[in-house]
């Protein structure tokens, strides 16, 4: 196992090293550790970029730029198959995916499992790119688009963002995909499988569904006011939300000058992530799931002192292990951003700033071009791709080989 762990965490530093590369050896992105913090966001689909401009790249750099993203998310989503007691919670996955499989086992063996999984990928990959360039995207562009939001990375090809194109139904497309990337990816299998009901009984999938469209909502109500029109305040609302909850991290509006209730719910956004198994970062609602239910259960303690009281995903009981799993991680991960925070403020940035900065790039959430990482010392990018590296790893991996207990059993 020790050398499972490391052989990943090698493997994933390596490639972003290499990656690196035609950005320092070209001369288009001055010094390595500038291109490193390019690379290291790329493959870790955080999206976050010391670039001011792409528009001095040549097509070819621009290509490896958003097709860097794409292998990093196929990357996550193979290292939870070859690493099964890669948990979410204390979960393991084979568990996890399988809860509504109506009691049948659905997951294929191993090898199919890789093939499947590669396919369902890249056929998201194509039917966005296909559907882009029917509503009259460029094909460079929406084959480099095709490959940021499927892997949720946040890369554009251009400075102007979408809101450059000015189009109500590439924003539509944009958004059904951002939300697919955010879903764990086996439902979608399910769906092919002849299961689709089973996926409406997921209660991850329902959660995320339900958060995106509350959250839409409410900021919808909150920016009618400043919007051209209820459809433009609708479609805004959902795109954005829909980003920051599959940590895409596209946005689109004059966010800027919204109110601060919209601000606010985006804000907090941040925090949450997308579904286990998908190649969306964060901390995952799963986890949430499960501390939610915890707390329940401790609340209805105190009135039934000596009742015992389980927790149950989709009809599966979750151990105490998964509980203590999923609370383990919340709260390395919010330790982790306070320090990156830190980090990032002893650069001179202001605290919300340093803040969202630190989300940013624990979360692999992107918004790379609405925070001045250009600006940052050197020291605070090299800390921030490690940040990267392991927020996209679920810390676990990452932080785990620096753990002297581990190598000495």
């Amino acid at each position: 196992m020790k050398k499972q762990y490391s052989l990943i965490f090698i493997i994933w530093l390596s490639v972003c090293v290499l990656g690196a590369l035609p950005y320092f050896l070209t001369g288009y992105i001055g010094g390595f550790t500038d291109a490193l913090f390019e690379s290291v966001s790329g493959f870790t689909t955080t999206g976050a970029t010391i670039l001011t401009g792409t528009e001095l790249l040549p097509n070819w750099l621009l290509f490896w730029r958003s097709f860097s993203q794409w292998i990093g998310g196929m990357g996550v989503l193979f290292t939870f198959v070859v690493l099964p007691v890669y948990t979410t919670g204390g979960f393991q996955l084979r568990k996890i995916v399988t809860a509504n499989s109506g009691g049948k086992k659905v997951l294929p063996r191993f090898h199919k499992f890789i093939f499947y999984l590669a396919l369902i990928y890249t056929a998201l990959t194509a039917l966005q790119f296909f559907l882009l360039l029917i509503f009259g995207m460029d094909w460079f562009t929406a084959l480099t688009q095709s490959f940021s939001t499927i892997s949720t990375g946040g890369f554009f090809l251009h400075g102007g963002g979408f809101p450059l194109f000015n189009s109500a139904p590439l924003e539509w497309v944009q958004i059904i995909f951002m939300f697919l990337a955010g879903i764990n990816i086996y439902l979608i299998w399910l769906i092919f499988y002849g299961k689709a009901k089973n996926v409406f009984l997921n209660s991850e999938a329902r959660t995320y569904a339900g958060i995106i469209l509350i959250a839409s909502l409410v900021v919808t109500i909150a920016i009618i006011p400043q919007s051209a029109s209820i459809g433009t305040a609708l479609r805004q609302a959902f795109f954005n939300v829909a980003s920051i909850t599959s940590t895409a991290g596209f946005l689109t509006g004059d966010i800027g000058n919204w109110s601060f209730a919209a601000q606010g719910v985006l804000f907090f956004l941040l925090f949450i992530g997308g579904c286990s198994f998908s190649a969306a970062g964060g901390v995952k609602i799963i986890r949430y799931i499960m501390l939610g239910k915890q707390t329940f259960n401790e609340l209805k303690r105190l009135v039934y002192p000596r009742g015992v009281f389980v927790i149950k995903l989709d009809g599966k009981r979750a151990n105490k292990r998964a509980v203590h799993g999923a609370a383990g991680f919340i709260f390395l991960y919010f330790l982790i951003l306070a320090a990156a925070a830190l980090l990032v403020s002893s650069g001179g940035a202001d605290i919300l700033t340093s803040v969202i900065a630190a989300a940013v790039c624990q979360g692999n959430i992107g918004l790379g071009t609405f925070i001045p990482f250009y600006d940052f010392p050197n020291y605070v990018k090299w800390g921030l791709c490690f940040v990267m590296i392991i927020g996209r790893l679920e810390l676990s991996i990452a932080l785990i080989i620096f753990n002297w207990n581990f190598w000495r059993r």
